[in-house]
């Protein structure tokens, strides 16, 4: 898990507007949504990660366990969820389900110094991600 403590930051993304409008973003929120592209870093301490969401708008500090569900607040209008993140080796997978918006998933892969971060719902995203 070389990832664990670097600083990932936004490169490039594909399809991230017809995204954002699958999954219900107001039309007047959507210009924001898409300028929005915060850095992630993830730590682990024994069996318990933090996952820092890096932003001057939004930053955000989750901690869990692998594999277990927690309360979460989504998105800019922190949105109530359920959240459940995975660490399998260099991958790392987040199941989110909302009572207003359902479910989806967002899955990072780590390779090297980059990370694939793909969204899968109504609509796939790509957003990549690296260390700067």
């Amino acid at each position: 898990m070389s990832f664990l403590g670097k600083t990932y930051n936004f490169v490039s993304q594909e399809n991230f507007e017809e995204f954002v409008k699958a999954i219900g973003i107001p039309d007047d929120k959507i210009a924001a949504a898409l300028k929005f592209n915060p850095g992630f870093k993830i730590e682990k301490n024994g069996d318990t990660y933090v996952l820092y969401t890096i932003s001057d708008v939004a930053p955000k500090e989750v901690s869990f366990k692998s594999g277990v569900e927690f309360d979460d607040k989504v998105g800019a209008e922190n949105v109530p969820a359920k959240s459940k993140i995975t660490v399998d080796g260099n991958t790392v997978t987040q199941v989110v389900s909302t009572k207003d918006f359902g479910s989806g998933t967002l899955v990072r892969e780590f390779n090297g110094d980059e990370c694939a971060v793909v969204s899968i719902n109504k609509l796939s995203i790509l957003r990549i991600k690296g260390i700067r």
